[in-house]
């Protein structure tokens, strides 16, 4: 068992049909159990977190979640926020930190985002319209299409689905939580088993 203080992961909160909530520091999820909204735990790693000393027994509280955990009810998604958001590092997570041009691996510093078809000539800043590129092969596209380029793509955007967006936002997932997640995305993902 990790204790809260000596591991920064995280809990991953799920509703009772299965779908990801958020992911959750020891306080909150804590908060679920306090609560009584958890149904039932259905991670393989336990997390622990010590209180205070019981003035009338001596003993130390203690708090043990797994690192999943089922709440009550069905989490609805605000209209609007289904997508996952586009930003630097989950596309770079996305994409595996593989330049679509060379097929080359790089740290997150000599990485840029490559918009295929370019700003400047109508393209969108969305999922389908973003790789990740090295800063030589970025610069060396400049503000034409690949094909114009001679640089055909080696694999194809997508965009993310709520599950990989899990994925993609916490840095540090635990076996049984990518399992988890990996279960339900969709067959085109490069995070799917």
């Amino acid at each position: 068992m990790w204790y809260g203080s000596e591991i920064t992961a995280k809990i991953l909160i799920i509703d009772s049909h299965g779908q990801p909530v958020r992911w959750a520091l020891m306080q909150r999820a804590a908060r679920y159990y306090a609560s009584g909204k958890v149904l039932t735990e259905l991670g393989e790693n336990l997390f622990g977190m010590a209180g205070g000393i019981q003035e009338a027994t001596g003993y130390r509280s203690e708090f043990v979640t797994s690192s999943i955990v089922m709440i009550r009810g069905r989490h609805r998604i605000p209209y609007g926020h289904a997508h996952v958001g586009l930003t630097k590092h989950r596309l770079f997570v996305r994409d595996r930190q593989t330049c679509a041009y060379c097929s080359n691996r790089f740290s997150e510093s000599e990485l840029t985002v490559e918009h295929i078809l370019p700003v400047s000539r109508g393209g969108l800043h969305e999922w389908t319209n973003v790789v990740t590129a090295c800063r030589s092969c970025n610069t060396r596209k400049g503000n034409r299409r690949p094909e114009e380029a001679n640089m055909p793509l080696i694999y194809v955007p997508y965009a993310v689905c709520r599950n990989e967006g899990f994925i993609l936002s916490n840095r540090r997932i635990l076996a049984d939580q990518m399992i988890f997640l990996q279960a339900s995305l969709p067959r085109h993902s490069r995070w799917a088993q």
